[in-house]
C-alpha cells in the first residue's frame, strides 16, 4: 500500500477510533457509577461525578476566563441546568433499569431533535422504529419487556433534558466551543451536588469511595469530553451522529460484561429497532440539519 495511502486511510480510521474509545469510557463509567449506588446511592455518585468532573474541567479549560453576552446567559443556564438534569435523572433511572436499555430510552432525546429537523417521508420510517422500540421498552400493554416503568420515565425525562443540552448547548457555545462544557458543568454543580449530597446515602462521605469516584468522573467526564472534541473536530457532523448510534448497544455489552445484566429477546430486539431509527435518521437528515452532542451519561 503506498505510503500517501496509508497516511490518509490512518488520518480517516483515527477520529473514529477516538470516538468509539470515548463511547466505551462513557458507559465504563456508568457501569462503576451503579456498582456505588449500595453505598452512595444514585444521588450521591451523580454529587460525586458532578463534582470532582466539573472540578476537571475547570482546571482544563479554566471558565472564570469566558465572557458571555446578554444573548447568551439565559441558553447557558438552560444548558447547565439541562446537563446536570439529565445525569441526575439518568443515574435514577439505572439503579432499577438496565444500562443498555436506559441508555436507549434516553436515546430518543436526541432522536426526537434529527427527526424535527427533516420531514422527508423517510423520517416517518425512522419514527415507526423507534415508537416500536419504545413500545417493547416501555411496560405498557402486557408488560412485555417487564422493565420498571419508574427508570423507564426517568431514562425518557433524561433523554428529553439532552434534547435540552443539545439546542441550547449549540447557541450557548457559539462563542467558546467545549470550554462552555466547563461551565456548563459548573452551573449542574451548583444545583445538582448540593441536592446529591442531600439524598445521598451515608457512605458518601467514606474515604474509600473517592478513588472510585475519581475513576467515574475521569471515565465520564474528563476523558471522553476530551475525546469526543478529537473527533467532533475531524469528522462530519453526520458521521459522527451514525457513529454516536452505537451507544445504546455498547451500553447494553458494558452492563453484561460489568454488571451481569442480560437482556430479553423482545428487550433486544428493541434496543436494536431504536439503534437503526437513530443512525437512519442521522444519515438522511439534510445537510443543513447540523446537530452536534457532547455524551455525558
Amino acid at each position: 500500500m503506498p505510503a500517501q495511502l496509508r497516511k490518509s486511510l490512518k488520518s480517516a480510521l483515527l477520529p473514529v477510533f477516538v470516538l468509539i474509545i470515548a463511547m466505551i469510557s462513557i458507559q465504563s463509567g456508568a457501569s462503576l457509577a451503579k456498582s456505588l449506588f449500595p453505598e452512595v446511592g444514585a444521588p450521591g455518585v451523580t454529587a460525586l461525578r458532578l463534582a470532582l468532573g466539573t472540578l476537571m474541567l475547570a482546571l482544563f479549560f479554566k471558565p472564570w476566563r469566558l465572557r458571555f453576552t446578554a444573548e447568551q446567559r439565559i441558553p447557558l443556564l438552560v444548558y447547565g441546568i439541562a446537563l446536570g438534569a439529565m445525569n441526575y435523572l439518568f443515574y435514577l433511572s439505572i439503579r432499577t433499569v438496565p444500562l443498555g436499555i436506559a441508555v436507549a430510552l434516553e436515546f430518543t432525546g436526541p432522536l426526537a431533535v434529527a427527526l424535527f429537523s427533516s420531514r422527508r417521508v423517510v423520517d416517518f420510517v425512522w419514527v415507526i422504529l423507534a415508537i416500536l422500540g419504545l413500545w417493547f421498552l416501555l411496560p405498557l400493554g402486557k408488560n412485555v419487556a417487564g422493565v420498571d416503568l419508574a427508570g423507564a420515565l426517568y431514562a425518557l425525562g433524561a433523554g428529553a433534558f439532552w434534547a435540552l443540552y443539545i439546542l441550547f448547548g449549540h447557541r450557548a457555545g457559539a462563542d467558546h466551543g467545549p470550554a462552555t462544557v466547563a461551565m456548563g458543568s459548573l452551573i449542574a454543580a451548583i444545583i445538582f451536588v448540593p441536592l446529591g449530597m442531600f439524598q445521598a446515602s451515608a457512605g458518601l462521605w467514606q474515604w474509600a469511595v473517592l478513588p472510585v469516584g475519581l475513576c467515574v468522573a475521569l471515565l465520564s467526564t474528563a476523558l471522553p469530553y476530551s475525546l469526543e472534541m478529537i473527533a467532533l473536530t475531524r469528522l462530519p457532523p453526520r458521521t459522527f451522529g451514525t457513529l454516536m448510534s452505537m451507544e445504546p448497544a455498547l451500553a447494553a455489552i458494558s452492563g453484561l460484561i460489568f454488571l451481569g445484566e442480560t437482556l430479553t429477546w423482545p428487550q433486544g430486539l428493541a434496543l436494536i429497532s431504536i439503534i437503526v431509527a437513530s443512525a437512519g435518521s442521522t444519515m438522511t437528515l439534510r445537510r443543513d440539519a447540523q446537530i452536534q452532542r457532547i455524551d455525558i451519561n
